[in-house]
């Protein structure tokens, strides 16, 4: 019988660990493919969690890099996985991510908005960012802008070599429907429900081999089930049922009509039946991984993952 000494063991217990949180796909067909990969940059929420970034989404098609949300975090979780610091996915140098998609206004899915501008620009991006987001998203753009004003002019007229193009921000105000296209990508913005919100979205995304919908913000609605129809990947925000349980009426109320239960979101995925449902944006309240992935398993058979930061699929 072998006989392990604790350290052996520790390091065992330690690898089984992380092999339990690395996302599991049985379906071959949604692994990575060398067309388009679809990488988790922030799974956060308001909650200043260590473990998860701020909600950031990168579809990557032919090393084109394409953002849904720029929470805090956001150009350092995309260095991460680019090859200049180990990581296997070109299309995450800093210096290539040009296009955005912002759901909403909210703070955890802005935040990293100056990062996204200015740092970039600093490593050599040479063409002004592509940001498209619903109405209002000009005006914080322009804020950010002016609240740098003194860094950008003397990266520009002081000793440093800036270009003076990368460090500028062409905004697309979107409605609901096709918003951009190019060879890699069509992209759907459609309305979500999230509180109160009058501008608030989801993206769908269609590349050469892959249809990936990503939901923002929202709480169940009939418009989100139209536009995730016949999805390959299912990109969406969920709270605990049991957390939800321990909260207070008032913040009931708020996150019943902002968000989507476990169990809501389970019987939206029987509906559905994307081929891969990604939980993201979890809002935990107490309840572990675990229980969340039950809570939907509870209502939907099919491949779930709870997403964790810088999984790949």
């Amino acid at each position: 019988m072998a006989h392990y000494t604790a350290a052996m063991r520790d390091l065992i217990l330690l690898i089984l660990a992380f092999s339990l949180l690395a996302p599991v796909v049985a379906n071959a067909e949604l692994a990575p493919s060398a067309t388009t990969q679809v990488v988790l940059l922030g799974t956060g929420t308001p909650n200043a969690d260590p473990l998860r970034s701020g909600p950031a989404v990168a579809i990557v098609v032919n090393d084109t890099p394409y953002l849904v949300d720029f929470g805090p975090g956001v150009v350092r979780q995309a260095a991460a996985m680019s090859p200049s610091y180990g990581g296997t996915i070109a299309g995450l140098e800093v210096d290539r991510l040009e296009h955005a998609f912002l759901t909403h206004l909210h703070s955890d899915h802005t935040t990293g908005l100056p990062d996204l501008i200015l740092t970039p620009w600093v490593l050599e991006r040479v063409r002004p960012l592509q940001i498209f987001g619903p109405e209002g998203t000009e005006e914080m753009v322009q804020h950010v802008l002016k609240a740098y004003d003194a860094d950008i002019k003397y990266r520009l007229y002081g000793l440093e070599p800036a270009n003076n193009h990368g460090w500028r921000v062409d905004v697309h105000t979107v409605s609901e429907g096709l918003v951009f296209e190019d060879d890699n990508v069509k992209v759907e913005a459609f309305r979500v429900r999230h509180g109160t919100w009058p501008n608030a979205f989801g993206y769908r995304f269609t590349t050469p081999d892959r249809v990936i919908v990503v939901s923002g913000d929202a709480a169940p609605d009939a418009n989100l089930e139209k536009y995730a129809k016949d999805a390959d990947i299912l990109i969406h925000e969920v709270y605990s049922v049991e957390g939800f349980q321990r909260r207070d009426p008032y913040w009931q109320k708020y996150h019943s009509t902002n968000h989507t239960s476990s169990h809501e979101l389970g019987e939206l995925a029987s509906r559905l039946q994307p081929k891969l449902l990604v939980l993201y944006h979890v809002l935990f309240w107490g309840a572990s991984e675990e229980t969340v992935f039950e809570e939907v398993r509870e209502k939907y058979s099919g491949e779930i993952v709870l997403g964790n930061d810088l999984d790949v699929f």
